[in-house]
């Protein structure tokens, strides 16, 4: 909604398609151009439909948010190779599978930023509610992003990530409640969560002209829990 606000035609891709749709719907009121599509992001055939369509209906792709994540509260004792295995597809291989996938329209019109979700759990190594897996997913994804960052940089192409902390969101699930919360809280400087537009203000900074120079860098939204 954050992009549409500023003029951008998006393109939401959601393994929920019918929020994808409201979203889809919601811009389209805005008066902007939207397309949702149902997406797997761990599926390559499905990645790449999303980037065709995109092609045949907005002629190009400037900018790609990998936005898509999950996590799972649970110990290595507990975790079973599935258990990690689908951790690390969703937030990690989708991460390289949307990337990959955009990439040859960039380079062609050597213009491009790619913008990849991490969090504080990659830095820290846990510590608020997600597991070994994931830490191990959103650190990947940071040095991912470095390395992707420097081999595209001569096209005009930058990648970036966000490092999120706990953002009042639903990812947590079940284990969202009022007691849970204030534990957490007490970890947080600035006492509080972070809201959903605080990220989608970096996003639409790192996916403006005023970011031109800044490549392979990670961003702290944290309220203070992580301090590098």
């Amino acid at each position: 909604m954050a992009f549409a606000q500023e003029g951008a035609a998006v393109i939401v891709g959601d393994i929920n398609y019918e929020g994808a749709k409201e979203v889809e719907e919601d811009i389209k009121n805005m008066g902007r151009r939207s397309l949702a599509i149902k997406l797997d992001i761990t599926n390559q055939k499905d990645i790449n439909s999303l980037v065709q369509k995109t092609i045949y209906e907005f002629n190009r792709i400037d900018v790609l948010v990998n936005n898509a994540g999950i996590t799972q509260p649970i110990k290595v004792l507990d975790t079973s190779l599935k258990d990690w295995e689908r951790i690390i597809k969703v937030n990690l291989t989708g991460t390289f599978l949307c990337s990959k996938a955009v990439l040859p329209y960039m380079i062609k019109n050597r213009y491009g930023r790619i913008i990849n979700m991490s969090s504080v759990s990659g830095k820290r190594g846990g510590g608020v509610f997600g597991g070994a897996h994931y830490s191990a997913a959103k650190a990947g994804i940071l040095g991912f992003s470095k390395a992707l960052a420097r081999e595209v940089a001569e096209y005009g192409i930058t990648v970036n990530s966000i490092v999120p902390g706990v953002v009042d969101t639903d990812i947590r699930g079940d284990k969202k409640s009022p007691e849970a919360d204030k534990e957490i809280l007490q970890s947080i400087p600035l006492r509080r969560f972070g809201k959903v537009e605080e990220i989608a203000e970096v996003a639409l900074f790192l996916a403006s002209p005023k970011s031109a120079y800044i490549t392979g860098e990670d961003i702290d939204i944290n309220g203070g829990s992580h301090m590098d």
